[in-house]
């Protein structure tokens, strides 16, 4: 009884191991370089997609929670910076509610900006892709459409500004 006890106790310390190594911990951002496939529901309740960004040019994609102090930050940043931001598709994307967006929208007043869009990922498809651990995240993709540099807390103007260039 002993040894049958030990060789379960063997093989199922095997299956265990083996079972974590198989887990992935390099996240899809880094293995796909292209933009990834999102579609979000913009504030006027129309949706958009990756397919509809504007084609040579940088991208940003920033994930970002309305209430989040930090993207507040990052927004105001962006605001004093959009003369140089003006030739960038920006993504503002939420898992937060669509009211709670058009709200940010709104304080911020982004609707001047016809290259930010802004809305609520409901398939959590942006969050998962870069693994997302704090917001606002800022991900940098080149005029091809080929990553460039992510920003896992946000970015610095004066590190984003000169890859821009």
């Amino acid at each position: 009884m002993k040894k049958l006890l030990f060789f379960f106790l063997l093989v199922l310390s095997i299956i265990s191991v083996t079972a974590q190594d198989s887990i992935d911990t390099i996240p899809p951002y880094k293995k796909d370089p292209k933009i990834p496939a999102f579609k979000i529901a913009l504030t006027d309740g129309t949706w958009f997609t990756n397919e509809q960004l504007p084609k040579n040019k940088y991208t940003l994609i920033v994930y970002f929670s309305p209430d989040c102090e930090h993207c507040k930050h990052e927004i105001n940043e962006v605001i004093k910076n959009i003369n140089e931001l003006k030739d960038v598709n920006m993504v503002w994307a939420s898992y937060k509610s669509l009211s709670e967006i058009k709200e940010f929208y709104t304080k911020f007043e982004l609707s001047k900006y016809p290259n930010i869009f802004i809305g609520r990922d409901r398939e959590y498809q942006l969050p998962s892709f870069y693994r997302v651990k704090f917001t606002p995240f800022v991900a940098l993709y080149n005029k091809q459409g080929l990553f460039v540099e992510a920003f896992e807390q946000g970015s610095e103007m004066s590190i984003l500004l000169p890859q821009l260039k």
